[in-house]
């Protein structure tokens, strides 16, 4: 088999989600309305919380954050796969498919982190409200944010730079809708079983140990909830930490299905499944559901929706 490196090629090609010209349209017109819905959402969520100061806390910036991530995170995947589906050659560019990979990496790392660092704000709120606003300043927030999207760059670019270093074997084919790195490793010549486990310790290491703040979070929230002798108080606590939750488990249910399970059990179908809900509909989800079952945030968008508090962007 020829031997190719990966600076000699000019394009893959992309397999996409269907192969007849009806669901190709069927698809193409169902994530229009998702994608056309993730933006209006997250963007929405993060003008309302700009221009109403009652939001203006630690919880709802790490939340405007977390929108902007998702509206970035979509972007990087969703246009592509609406011009693919109208299109007989699914092609991208050596280049655009790197780049491509590259923040998608980036962002998914960096959305890992914000959930951690949403978790330890509840915490800080719930189990130490007196030094709440000591411990969570401006400052502190501020930094906390730089270091997620920092660190979910550098991760990234490690992960590219070595995937963009392996030889080809002929094939320019990526059994995929995107470019990620698990279908791009299987088209290299050489043995990337213990690439592949380096890839899945990095996945691992960042999304466990997001995972495990959360957990530990959550675990000293319980305690001083349930020995709250109001009722009234207990559920605003639990309504604080619910939205995050749900956001928090569809997030790490399908990425960890995805990244940390054994690599004798992939499925192109089962993964491409898994990367739709993950790439395309969680993003349009998490607004959804931080506005849905935020009082905060219906209250905020009442006002908003009956000019009882004028938007000012100054």
């Amino acid at each position: 088999m020829t031997r190719k490196n990966y600076t000699s090629l000019t394009e893959f090609i992309l397999l996409g989600l269907a192969d007849t010209l009806e669901l190709q349209i069927t698809l193409f017109l169902l994530f229009v309305v998702i994608y056309t819905l993730t933006v209006l959402g997250n963007m929405g969520m993060i003008l309302l919380i700009r221009v109403d100061p009652q939001l203006h806390t630690p919880m709802y910036f790490f939340l405007a954050n977390l929108s902007f991530v998702d509206v970035c995170y979509s972007s990087t995947i969703t246009p592509k796969m609406l011009v693919d589906l109208l299109s007989e050659k699914k092609t991208i560019s050596f280049a655009g498919c790197f780049l491509q990979m590259y923040f998608f990496i980036a962002l998914a790392k960096t959305e890992c982190i914000l959930f951690g660092l949403m978790a330890y704000d509840r915490y800080v709120a719930i189990c130490n409200p007196l030094l709440y606003s000591l411990i969570m300043s401006r400052t502190v927030c501020l930094k906390m944010a730089a270091g997620a999207f920092t660190a979910g760059l550098l991760n990234s670019m490690v992960n590219t730079s070595y995937v963009s270093s392996l030889p080809l074997c002929g094939s320019n084919i990526i059994h995929h809708f995107f470019c990620d790195s698990p279908p791009l490793l299987k088209l290299s010549c050489s043995d990337t079983h213990l690439n592949e486990s380096i890839f899945s310790t990095f996945a691992g290491v960042n999304m466990v140990g997001a995972l495990l703040v959360i957990l530990m979070s959550y675990s000293y929230i319980l305690f001083p909830i349930f020995r709250m002798h109001s009722g009234e108080g207990r559920g605003k606590a639990f309504s604080s930490c619910a939205s995050h939750l749900t956001a928090v488990i569809r997030f790490y249910a399908t990425s960890i299905y995805t990244y940390l399970r054994p690599s004798s059990s992939y499925s192109l179908s089962q993964d491409e499944v898994a990367s739709v809900f993950y790439t395309v509909v969680i993003p349009m989800l998490n607004p959804l559901i931080y506005s849905l079952r935020n009082k905060e945030v219906k209250k905020a968008s009442w006002n908003v929706i009956t000019r009882k508090r004028i938007p000012s962007f100054m």
